[in-house]
């Protein structure tokens, strides 16, 4: 879990975000256009990327109520004029439990309207500890979920200890209750309650193996993605571990994978050395500076002008030649 603006992490990082030398933008690249509506400046350049109706790789994903009380008037005002570039909004900290029925609705049926899916976060850790997984509660938290009109569960488990086999089954449990299971793995142990770098190096770390490996299983289970846990990697550390990183991005499809980066140092890497496809977590406050960042239009010295695509990938990759990584 990421706080919404740059903490100072990762500045030790800023010297290797070198450019690659692939020169100026290229000008053959598509124009800015959106799905739905012509833009005036779509006469300029930019990189082509899928529209939302179709878009597989290079999703967004947004934080919504947490670190701000993200309320339907802002979020519809907000996906009103960014939401081509949002694909999915997800509650943190289990907020959503905290709101009436109706004003919950309200929220899950504006990401809707402009059609993006609604993530659970990764509250199911508490319901894991507190009902010490009975199978029961779990289901009635499930099946709330679905019927309140959640469509993906994240499957967290920082701060517990549950056997892989385990995992996987409460990944095909929720698939089974109608909701997209999207599992949550990472390195550091006490992950996603902000806790201070000291309290997670004495915690220690786990080899990246084991994140793969586990990933690799709840694919096979049915997950339909991953999200990758930050601490230990970029978040809460006094070094990134950019080898983690590599690992992932070499061992699994990027397609399956999504990284939080809710740090504008974060996402910038993450787009400069996967590309403008990547799949990120952002706060809700960071979309437009991503959304400049993946279209090319704009970025920091190490990648204005320097973030590019292909554009007839989209008719590569439309004829199942789709590569496994970027």
């Amino acid at each position: 879990m990421m706080i919404p603006r740059t903490s100072g992490i990762g500045h030790a990082l800023k010297g290797q975000l070198r450019p690659r030398l692939v020169g100026r933008a290229l000008h053959s690249t598509a124009s800015l256009a959106n799905s739905h509506k012509e833009l005036p400046f779509s006469f300029l350049p930019a990189n082509s990327l899928e529209p939302k109706s179709s878009r597989t790789k290079g999703l967004t994903e947004i934080r919504g109520p947490y670190y701000a009380p993200v309320t339907k008037t802002y979020l519809d005002e907000l996906l009103g004029d960014w939401g081509e570039y949002v694909d999915g909004v997800k509650f943190a900290g289990g907020s959503f439990s905290l709101m009436p029925e109706d004003r919950l609705r309200a929220l899950v049926d504006t990401a809707h309207k402009h059609g993006c899916y609604v993530s659970t976060g990764g509250f199911i850790e508490r319901v894991l500890s507190a009902s010490s997984g009975n199978k029961s509660v779990i289901s009635k938290y499930l099946t709330t979920c679905k019927n309140l009109g959640f469509d993906v569960l994240e499957i967290s488990s920082g701060f517990l200890s549950i056997p892989t086999d385990d995992w996987a089954s409460l990944i095909e449990f929720s698939a089974a209750h109608g909701l997209k299971p999207k599992p949550e793995v990472g390195i550091q142990w006490g992950a996603g309650g902000d806790a201070s770098i000291e309290e997670l190096e004495s915690a220690g770390t786990r080899d990246p193996k084991w994140l793969i490996d586990r990933a690799k299983t709840f694919l096979d289970a049915g997950a339909y993605m991953i999200m990758i846990e930050s601490e230990g990697i970029t978040e809460n550390v006094k070094n990134w571990r950019t080898d983690v990183i590599s690992a992932v991005t070499s061992a699994l499809p990027t397609e399956k994978i999504m990284f939080e980066a809710a740090d504008p140092d974060v996402f910038a890497y993450h787009i400069q050395n996967q590309g403008a496809r990547a799949n990120l977590f952002i706060d809700h406050s960071q979309v437009v500076q991503l959304a400049c960042l993946r279209r090319g239009i704009w970025g920091t010295g190490s990648t204005f002008a320097r973030v590019v695509t292909f554009e007839g990938a989209e008719e590569h990759f439309g004829k199942g030649k789709r590569a496994g990584h970027n």
